[in-house]
């Protein structure tokens, strides 16, 4: 009863999310009264130990000059001080000032785009500019950043300071840190400096070692007010779904993303397939006008989304492996027979390859758009809506040892074959490709990131089916291969030792 219950809810969960209008996430910080007595949380509703983050005041800067009077304050007055962002996505406690005296300073007011040369293919940009923002406003010059996030939801200070990044081996690298040329930073200051000081950071430049401490902080050096980025000629990208046995996967991931661009791999262990993203750079003279519009990023009906955690929350509590692997199944099926939301004209997906322009094809978000609907849809995550609620361990493994931990999950795949269905359900392992880069807390390495998403349970006492298979395969990839944690992701454990890699 419960699997046929698991069919149907997959059918109308993929099928409706077509049909929906978007419903824009909610301000992740909330005031009693005047920007005073706050609480922050993240755009999921819950830290990794589920604490309440409170703050005495907020405030919303609009320009640098605001910025410099709020820090120069908060510093006189020895005030914990901690910069959040308009849809605040990092899983953990980044914006938490800490106490109960703190000020959060939100960039959401810090939201225009100063200027865009288009002769030297460079764009300056406040730090509260969403990438969705970018992208478009890049796309209009005839301008392209080649290497992104999928999800375009992040603002350009938020992707910095977590170290957020797309997927390749190639050029300058696939996060957006690596594509800064220069950043303008308010810091705290002495008495002599009025208590706040503005630093024009550049690359190569003379204070060159405080650049590749700011580009991905953590926010904890001060409130990044403008960034200029490096960007390219608009191109075109031809992309193909190619979905294999995984037998030798664990052999290709060391070459895959040398051979093609934008190459990531999508690995369904329990199913024993493994999804290659074959992705390159064509001619602007190949005619196509693709979109990718990822259905994990759409809007979707709240009911449809109460009814898959209902189902979620009972397969767990009855113990229906069965039921989850049924449903993860069906979930992978749709997903690859949809081509994962592309479409050959922003429409219709007609077949293989999708050919289209890099800032159609290169992150998705359309839950971010629409007029409020009163939540009859929202983002999936959404924690309004009683929807979607998990953890997710992303970590990079050095290249060079990827290998053997693919091999490793293998093995615990062999022992208990339907341990890793509950994967499924959330689209199973992304893997990414990252360049190793010269920004201090980077990665170190050419690196495959694993970005693993599986069920959270709303009461932190419920032990989760096979909790004890992922926690191996995340005390393997931070203990036994050296992993690096995403800062903006994981649950605290990944953090362990993690300053001294």
């Amino acid at each position: 009863m419960i699997s046929r219950s698991v069919l149907i809810l997959k059918w109308v969960f993929l099928l409706i999310t077509i049909l929906a209008n978007g419903n824009p996430p909610e301000e992740p910080v909330k005031c009693s009264n005047n920007f005073t007595n706050c609480t922050i949380t993240n755009s999921y509703g819950a830290f990794p130990d589920r604490s309440t983050c409170h703050a005495a005041e907020a405030a919303y800067p609009s320009s640098e000059e605001d910025i410099v009077s709020i820090v120069a304050n908060a510093t006189r007055e020895k005030r914990k001080m901690r910069v959040a962002t308009r849809y605040s996505h990092s899983i953990p406690k980044l914006v938490c000032p800490d106490g109960e005296d703190g000020l959060i300073i939100s960039t959401e007011n810090l939201n225009r785009i100063v200027n865009i040369d288009k002769e030297k293919m460079l764009v300056v940009v406040e730090s509260g500019v969403t990438l969705m923002q970018l992208i478009d406003e890049a796309a209009k010059s005839g301008l392209a950043l080649p290497y992104t996030p999928y999800w375009l939801g992040l603002t350009i200070g938020g992707l910095l300071g977590t170290g957020a990044h797309g997927s390749t081996l190639w050029a300058d690298g696939s996060a957006i840190h690596d594509h800064v040329v220069q950043m303008r930073i308010v810091t705290p200051g002495s008495q002599e400096d009025g208590y706040a000081t503005v630093r024009t950071l550049e690359e190569n430049g003379e204070l060159d070692g405080e650049m590749m401490a700011a580009k991905v902080s953590l926010g904890v050096l001060g409130v990044i007010s403008q960034v200029t980025l490096k960007l390219q000629p608009m191109f075109k990208r031809s992309v193909t779904f190619l979905t294999k046995n995984d037998s030798d996967l664990s052999d290709q991931v060391a070459t895959f993303g040398r051979q093609h661009e934008f190459a990531d791999m999508i690995w369904y262990p329990s199913q024993k397939r493994v999804v290659y993203r074959i992705d390159d750079r064509v001619s602007s003279n190949v005619s196509g006008n693709g979109l990718w519009d990822h259905p994990g990023f759409r809007a979707t009906p709240s009911l449809a989304l109460i009814a898959l955690r209902l189902t979620e929350e009972l397969q767990e509590a009855t113990g229906d492996i069965t039921g989850k692997c049924i449903g993860g199944k069906l979930t992978t099926d749709i997903l690859i027979n949809t081509a994962y939301g592309l479409s050959n004209n922003g429409l219709l997906f007609t077949g293989y390859p999708v050919i289209g322009y890099q800032n159609r094809l290169q992150a998705s978000g359309g839950c971010l758009t629409g007029l409020i609907d009163a939540e009859i849809t929202a983002c999936p995550w959404d924690p309004r809506v009683n929807g979607l609620f998990f953890h997710q361990t992303t970590i990079s493994v050095a290249l060079s040892k990827a290998k053997d931990f693919i091999q490793d999950i293998q093995k615990l795949v062999s022992i208990t074959p339907q341990s890793l269905c509950g994967l499924d359900i959330y689209n199973g392992i992304l893997m990414r490709y990252v360049t190793g880069s010269n920004a201090y807390i980077g990665e170190q390495e050419d690196s495959l990131d694993f970005d693993i998403t599986y069920y959270r349970s709303k009461d932190p006492k419920t032990p989760r089916l096979f909790e004890d298979v992922l926690e191996e395969i995340e005390q393997m990839a931070v203990f036994k291969y050296g992993g690096l944690p995403h800062w903006g992701k994981n649950r605290n454990v990944a953090f362990e030792g993690a300053i001294k890699k």
